[in-house]
């Protein structure tokens, strides 16, 4: 996954909680005798994962709840992109010591990429963790667990060619009741350099587009009004049916548009090389989705982002907007993932970054110093030469860049009028309630008497570099 959110990002106002992590919000009603509590850590697959793995072990007597005390197993599903995403773990394994030891009939596993990436490293060097149990392997969790409760430490980092957890419906964790995410294909085929997520979650596959379009039906019935269609690049999702007609990821997203013209249709993340102009076509023929694409660049230096394979140059990459922007129009909100101090970047590089960003002028970002990950092709090929404070002090050039702009495009919204689904209240007043508009913008204004889940029309008035703020009109 592109979007990583243990980046540094310039967030809006409503976006101050920690981005690091999602706990349970509530508890879930049920019968069940024994409580799961669940951590999830990095991009928003493992959010979605975690509902899965919530849903599989409802099957076999597990109800989640958001008091760790109360639970007699503990997860955290984990994020293996970056070297900071893990030690967060480890510190949070830390934590957990006291509990496990005057609790000992507590089991702690850890799930995802950096259990996958570590395997039995995880036992061995963490004493308290039980089971370690890579993305695709959750269906085998309920024995796992046995395996763990007859006295032995469990293991399944097994990599499929097939799972796609399309038949498990999954258990909304940390939902408002308005936004659900949809997962619709994992694994990646992309070998960026620099990227651990081909070896930690295998390779690509695609999901029954049926069952998408039945899970986004069933959100709907359910009260939602938005979904975000997610994979590691979904725009290569293609499924094959059993009479060999292909569904591209254009086709999907105008099967999921016409499941209602009242449900809101988001996407992440795309591969420049792979969003195509049908794709964009689809978006602009559609109302209900949304014109905003996050379009990860990570570098603008066409030297830097060959030894990153990112298989496209700067020239390219900026055709590609100029098409967005044609076909789209200027108010299409664009967002990118920027890397500072890649393996041999100069300052020339860097300031190719930069214009790069004068160029575009994305809405936001997500911005991070590179961090060297073991077993890549970056890290047995290329050197990490770039000095940490060369990194630091480009990274911090590439944020004040980005702010600026982050302004600039907000600043355009300032006298337009949006259509906004209410999300909830603003994080800073319960007489206020924020919502986002076609760009992925959080736009706070006065509730008057409306609620969580109308959709409203909000006259913009003013702004910051990360948020707007207005009115509801008429």
């Amino acid at each position: 996954m592109e979007l990583v959110t243990n980046s540094l990002k310039i967030l809006n106002e409503e976006d101050k909680k920690d981005l690091d992590v999602a706990r349970i919000s509530e508890d879930e009603k049920s019968t069940a005798s024994r409580k799961l509590y669940i951590e999830s850590y990095g991009c928003q697959m493992n959010f979605a994962d975690s509902e899965i793995v919530a849903s599989i072990l409802r099957e076999n007597d597990f109800a989640t709840t958001s008091k760790i005390e109360e639970a007699e197993l503990i997860l955290l599903n984990t994020c293996a992109i970056r070297e900071n995403a893990e030690q967060k773990v480890r510190h949070r394994l830390q934590h957990l010591v006291p509990m496990k030891n005057k609790r000992k009939n507590v089991k702690i596993g850890i799930l995802g990429c950096m259990a996958e990436r570590l395997k039995t490293k995880l036992l061995e060097e963490e004493k308290i963790v039980d089971m370690v149990v890579g993305p695709d392997a959750y269906r085998d969790l309920p024995n796992l667990i046995n395996e763990v409760e007859e006295g032995h430490k469990a293991v399944n980092v097994f990599l499929s060619r097939e799972e796609t957890y399309a038949d498990i419906t999954p258990i909304r964790l940390d939902s408002n009741g308005v936004t659900a995410f949809i997962s619709i294909m994992r694994g990646c085929d992309n070998m960026c350099s620099f990227c651990v997520v081909p070896y930690t979650r295998g390779r690509e596959r695609s999901r029954d587009a049926h069952s998408i379009v039945k899970e986004a039906t069933d959100l709907f019935n359910q009260g939602y009004k938005e979904v975000t269609l997610l994979g590691q690049n979904v725009d290569s999702y293609k499924w094959q049916s059993a009479d060999d007609s292909v569904v591209t990821f254009a086709n999907l997203l105008e099967m999921v548009a016409q499941v209602s013209p009242d449900l809101r249709v988001r996407f992440s993340t795309s591969h420049p090389k792979d969003i195509t102009d049908e794709v964009l076509y689809t978006i602009k023929k559609y109302d209900n989705i949304c014109k905003y694409i996050h379009l990860p660049a990570q570098s603008g230096s066409s030297r830097i982002l060959e030894l990153m394979n990112r298989t496209y140059d700067r020239e390219w990459y900026m055709g590609k907007i100029d098409r967005i922007r044609e076909i789209l129009g200027e108010e299409c909100g664009i967002s990118q993932d920027m890397i500072a101090g890649f393996c041999t970047e100069t300052e020339q590089d860097h300031q190719d970054t930069l214009s790069l960003m004068d160029y575009v002028k994305y809405d936001y970002g997500y911005m991070f110093a590179y961090s060297e990950r073991p077993n890549t092709p970056a890290a047995k090929k290329l050197t990490d030469d770039v000095p940490d404070d060369v990194k630091s002090r480009r990274l911090a050039e590439i944020i004040a860049k980005q702010r600026e702009h982050s302004l600039e495009r907000n600043q355009m919204s300032v006298g337009k009028v949006y259509k906004v689904l209410v999300e909830g209240f603003s994080k800073r007043s319960q007489e206020h309630l924020s919502g986002r508009n076609d760009q992925n913008k959080m736009i706070i204004f006065p509730r008057e008497n409306f609620q969580k889940g109308d959709y409203v029309n909000v006259l913009v008035t003013e702004c910051s570099s990360a948020t707007l703020i207005g009115h509801i009109v008429e």
